[in-house]
């Protein structure tokens, strides 16, 4: 027995060395049932009241998330000298006595998220300050006040990270983090923050600061020239003005979205912004009115109270936006707000621009001309507004020629320049979805020339995504796609775009791989897709089918919709076929299917690896009843026995016993009336009896 203990001891070090095949990645398990690989220690979610007294003393990071530790005595942590992260998140911790941490002096990371700290916070910000290495601090969900805060961190001047999210924090001044010279990253997220007054103005090495999520009205003298990253999403800000000055702001990525901005703000003279997130606001210009009028010399004043002193700044509603430097600006997004109108030579000013997304506004022109050089543009989103135009100045240069995503949906086009698509060499994707647009070339109409009111794509090489949902596309025709190379198109919600066959899909059936023709009229007409090799992807719902086409049967699909369809049923031999063998997902609900013919249902649940994912919408009917393929009573079950036997068969039975009773009653009415008739020949051939 006491050879075996060595050997056992042995066993345990490789095992947390990571010795053996594979042993690098495995866990180990502990005495306590904590985990151990390496030099972490994992005991999350074993319902602790303590921090166990028999792990090792040597791991780096202690995790005891998820437990019911209410107090981290000054003993808890005694052993563990090279503790370098730990993590006590979703306790019940209530105080941490000031001596626990006197023996793991060098902790780096400590988080103490979603826990009752605001009941002892001064005992606990004492034992904090015996951490002289502390790099990161998370105190997230803790119910504490700013003044709480202030105590907790006041003597933690090598704090490079910072999370005081989730709290109660409702005002910030220039004392709570004043000794935080050294701070990088703060989060002050979902709090009740409504005023901010100096509170970063120490802060010198700051570089990502979030404040989303609180009720901040404004944001003015925005002076944080070394901040990189700050995000005052969701808040109830009115307007954001940066300070008047030259001095270079490294600000890189601006987040106001979700707020009540009334004004495109007024960002620094000189900055490095890349990312301005505008989304869900009430941004609009003012430079003119929809009448006509011109607000270009309108100024605008903002009175500022700072204690006992009064400052009034005057703005120019435009003239300040054109002070700003937006040259390095990539992405911009002002979806989601009141733009009737851009003003003249606002995209000019930003020629880094990749990103533009203007969905969701009041446009009703928008203009493309070479001087708004936006050469960079890779993704332009102009969805759900009331363009009626849309404008292109064509000269010596390309318009857009790095365009790759246009999305125009959801609109009032009825025709887009001749041409618009040749300039941008690099077009991918076209959503012209919702827009009463045709294709061209129209149906040739006797003593007619071809229509110019259609969307020319022909020759577009490089166009391989396009949706034209719900275009009211009336009877497509010749060849709309020539010289493309569309992988996928989107045709559903066209009640007259088909014409019985797919001719004028032709020059797509070597591309093709994702095909929806939701809602398109498509009945029991045959319709051929058996050219279309390389579809993987094809939607038939929400038409009128009541024959399957059996043309799918040859194709290697992954993923069919046939919901809201008339199919009474599917081939029985659908789950034999190519298809079943390639398809991997199948939408087959809102079909009226007989319950007495589901021979193919019961078929297609042995596919392997087939999914249907409205599987328990499916029904069927029997009896006027609507039913579940999944669980058929037994007497529907007998029932459709009955219907679905041998006609023949059942017809020999039920004339059997007819015919039988007709038999037997010709064979008593001949022996009772035997006699006489053997009278009745005797005496008419004239035969005398015997004697």
């Amino acid at each position: 027995m006491e050879a075996l203990l060595p050997g056992l001891s042995l066993l345990l070090i490789l095992l947390a060395a990571g010795w053996g095949h594979g042993a690098g990645a495995a866990w180990a398990t502990s005495p306590g049932g904590c985990k151990l690989m390496q030099s972490t220690v994992d005991c999350s979610g074993r319902w602790l009241s303590c921090v166990p007294g028999d792990l090792r003393g040597d791991a780096e990071e202690l995790l005891l998330d998820d437990n019911t530790i209410q107090v981290l005595g000054n003993a808890s942590l005694l052993s563990h000298h090279q503790l370098r992260h730990l993590s006590l998140t979703k306790n019940r911790l209530e105080l941490i006595e000031p001596g626990a941490f006197l023996s793991s002096q060098g902790l780096h990371v400590l988080s103490l998220a979603d826990n009752l700290l605001f009941t002892n916070y001064s005992l606990t910000a004492a034992a904090l300050s015996a951490l002289p290495a502390l790099r990161m601090l998370d105190l997230a969900g803790n119910r504490l006040t700013e003044d709480m805060v202030s105590v907790l961190v006041q003597n933690l001047s090598s704090l490079e990270s910072l999370s005081v999210a989730r709290n109660i924090i409702m005002r910030l001044d220039s004392s709570i983090f004043i000794n935080l010279t050294q701070l990088l990253e703060l989060n002050l997220e979902k709090n009740y923050i409504f005023e901010i007054d100096q509170a970063f103005e120490g802060l010198q090495k700051l570089q990502r600061l979030n404040v989303a999520y609180n009720y901040l009205p404004c944001v003015v003298e925005f002076g944080l020239t070394q901040l990189r990253v700050l995000n005052l999403s969701h808040n109830v800000i009115e307007w954001f003005l940066a300070l008047e000055i030259d001095d270079l702001f490294e600000l890189e990525v601006l987040d106001l979205s979700h707020n009540h901005l009334l004004f495109f703000p007024v960002l620094p003279r000189q900055s490095r912004l890349r990312s301005l997130l505008l989304q869900d606001n009430q941004v609009s210009f003012y430079q003119r009115l929809p009448n006509g009028t011109s607000l270009a010399d309108v100024t605008v004043q903002f009175l500022l109270v700072d204690g006992n002193s009064t400052n009034i700044t005057t703005v120019s509603l435009w003239d300040e936006i054109c002070h700003s430097n937006l040259s390095s600006l990539r992405l911009l997004d002002m979806s989601q707000n009141q733009v009737w109108y851009l003003p003249e030579g606002f995209l000019a000013r930003m020629p880094s621009l990749t990103h533009l997304k203007l969905n969701q506004n009041c446009l009703e022109t928008f203009h493309l001309s070479e001087e708004d050089p936006l050469a960079m543009l890779m993704e332009l989103d102009l969805s759900q507004n009331q363009l009626a135009e849309l404008g292109a100045e064509v000269g010596t240069r390309d318009i857009l020629p790095n365009l790759q995503l246009f999305n125009l949906s959801t609109n009032r086009l009825q025709v887009l320049p001749p041409g618009v698509f040749t300039y941008t060499r690099k077009i991918t994707t076209v959503d012209l979805s919702h827009n009463r647009v045709d294709l061209c070339p129209q149906p040739a109409v006797t003593g007619e020339v071809e229509s110019p009111l259609c969307v020319d794509i022909r020759g577009v090489q490089t166009l391989t995504h396009l949706s034209l949902a719900g275009c009211g596309l009336q009877g497509l025709g010749g060849h709309p796609f020539q010289g493309t190379s569309l992988t996928h198109l989107d045709l559903s919600h066209n009640h007259h775009a088909l014409s019985g066959d797919l001719e004028w899909l032709q020059d797509l059936a070597l591309t093709l791989q994702v095909l929806s023709l939701r809602n398109t009229s498509l009945s029991s007409t045959p319709v051929d897709f058996s050219a279309f090799n390389s579809l993987v992807h094809l939607d038939l719902s929400g038409n009128s089918l009541t024959i399957f086409p059996t043309s799918l049967s040859i194709l290697k699909l992954h993923s069919l919709d046939l919901r809201d369809n008339l199919l009474p049923a599917l081939p029985p031999d659908v789950a034999r076929t190519l298809l079943a063998r390639s398809l991997q997902q199948v939408y087959l609900s809102q079909n009226p299917y007989n319950c007495c013919t589901l021979g193919w249902w019961d078929a297609l649940q042995e596919v392997e690896g087939l999914r249907v994912p409205d599987g328990q919408e499916v029904t069927c009917s029997f009896s006027s009843r609507t039913l579940s393929p999944r669980a058929l009573p037994g007497a529907v079950l007998r029932s459709c026995r009955w219907r679905t036997a041998d006609l023949a068969l059942l017809y020999l039975v039920l004339a059997l016993p007819t015919c039988l009773t007709l038999l037997v009653a010709f064979v008593v009415v001949f022996l009772m009336l035997k006699e006489k008739l053997l009278k009745m020949v005797k005496s008419r051939c004239g035969v005398s009896s015997p004697r």
